[in-house]
């Protein structure tokens, strides 16, 4: 064993358990875990399981609270959002990418996640020229995540039209941009690019939407190992250009033609029909929910009730980054359900509260949407974990179920302590280890951006 941890009470695969003594080998798996132990090693009050952050764009940390003021357009939308992203990106070169990505890591850490799932499509120049290493981009990443600690599962953007009906890529795309071979080239170089990354490290495909790859180019994506991830039914202007384009809504479009499984993680996913969101739930693909961002994109609410009572799994990301907050998202989600329906606690089950539904999952459904070997305490699997302080004035005296509502609904990512992403304890004290030399570097990024901005 590398490291003995042991907790007073933990949540295991199977429920609640106390004075879990839990063993952590030197691959980074949990090799034992064992209940009902005397205290060894180092002691904590409460263990959990770490989720995985299912959906980043790293670079748009950088951007975040720039874009509230009301623009030109009294209709501000995402679509008016997504041309001041486009400006901004121009600005990013790859030193600024290594430095953001490298921040946003560090952040996810901070906040309970052990993996960064990182939807990737700032591939080239300014302009749309490839860079000399055409994965040069995946490669800060990658640096990045060599300085951070968190997992990685790299999924490389196939990005091939400006809409269904296959128009070139606007000017602000251009960095974006793949032909279906050459994104090929682009996969096989991102893997490159992460050889010298841990085991745990995981590639995968993003065709980003069916606006933006033709249906030849999202079989090929799709056709490749690993986890498969795209965007679908944000928005309803999507919703229409699909509809008008192929006579069909975008899931129902998806369905019947792709073969989804649990290979996939569908994005967002506000914008279905209850047929639409019966079917999808069924397939064993993962909806990836962001809430902060969808609230603050508008994108609507995901239909979360519904989703659960046909076996449909989820799991949380952060999207753009703007808030980066496991609790807030699992509250966001939560409360968008309740003001929908003006209900309470619709997630609880009768054996599990609204927090433990929850949590558990996210847990499960990112380890999924990663294709990570974790999402439990469990012997074999990565030890991601988290560890929360029991002493906060909000969790004092709680245990189990009632521990979690009040972490998720009461307490704050602040009540965090430590964490670990394959056995690597990257937090302490609820400190990154490496945080001044990732803020150092992230400061200087921003005043070259800014600056020019």
């Amino acid at each position: 064993m590398v490291q003995i941890l042991w907790a007073a009470q933990a949540l295991l695969a199977d429920g609640w358990a106390r004075d879990v003594r839990i063993g952590i080998g030197a691959d980074g798996r949990i090799a034992s875990v064992m209940p009902g132990q005397p205290r060894a090693g180092a002691a904590h009050r409460v263990l959990l399981p770490a989720p995985a952050n299912l959906h980043s764009h790293a670079f748009q940390r950088a951007m975040a609270g720039l874009t509230e003021a009301r623009g030109p357009d009294p209709r501000d939308s995402f679509w008016t959002w997504r041309q001041l992203m486009f400006r901004f990106l121009d600005r990013l070169t790859p030193d600024h990418m290594r430095a953001i990505a490298g921040f946003v890591q560090m952040e996810m850490a901070e906040a309970g996640y052990a993996c960064n799932v990182e939807f990737h499509y700032l591939h080239h120049r300014p302009g749309g020229q490839a860079y000399d290493n055409m994965a040069e981009m995946a490669a800060q990443i990658a640096a990045a995540t060599a300085q951070s600690g968190i997992g990685l599962t790299l999924l490389p953007v196939h990005y091939q039209f400006g809409g269904c009906d296959g128009r070139a890529l606007g000017p602000g795309q251009l960095r974006f941009g793949t032909t279906p071979e050459a994104y090929l080239r682009l996969h096989d170089a991102s893997g490159a690019a992460l050889r010298a990354l841990p085991a745990d490290t995981v590639l995968g495909a993003a065709p980003h939407s069916l606006r933006a790859v033709s249906p030849a180019g999202m079989a090929r994506a799709a056709g490749l190992p690993g986890p498969v991830h795209m965007h679908l039914a944000e928005q309803l202007a999507e919703v229409r250009e699909v509809e008008a384009a192929h006579g069909a809504r975008p899931v129902e479009y998806l369905l019947d033609s792709m073969d989804v499984d649990a290979r996939w993680c569908l994005i967002h996913a506000t914008q279905m029909q209850p047929h639409e969101t019966r079917l999808l739930a069924q397939t064993g693909a993962v909806a990836g929910l962001c809430p902060i961002t969808e609230a603050n994109l508008g994108d609507g609410i995901f239909d979360a009730i519904r989703w659960r009572d046909h076996g449909g799994r989820f799991g949380i990301g952060s999207d753009s980054n703007l808030r980066i907050g496991l609790t807030e998202e699992l509250r966001a989600l939560d409360h968008s359900q309740r003001l929908r329906d003006s209900s309470r606690a619709a997630l609880a089950t009768p054996d599990k509260s609204t927090g433990r539904v929850l949590f558990e999952t996210a847990v499960a459904g990112g380890a999924q949407a990663a294709g990570r070997d974790s999402g439990a305490i469990a012997p074999g699997l990565w030890a991601d974990l988290l560890a929360l302080d029991g002493a906060c004035t909000d969790l004092e005296g709680l245990t189990g179920d009632t521990l979690l509502d009040a972490w998720i609904f009461a307490g704050s990512d602040r009540m965090m302590t430590d964490l670990w992403a394959a056995g690597r304890h990257i937090v302490t004290g609820g400190r990154h280890i490496a945080r001044d030399a990732i803020t150092s570097a992230y400061r200087a990024a921003l005043h070259d951006l800014r600056a020019a901005i």
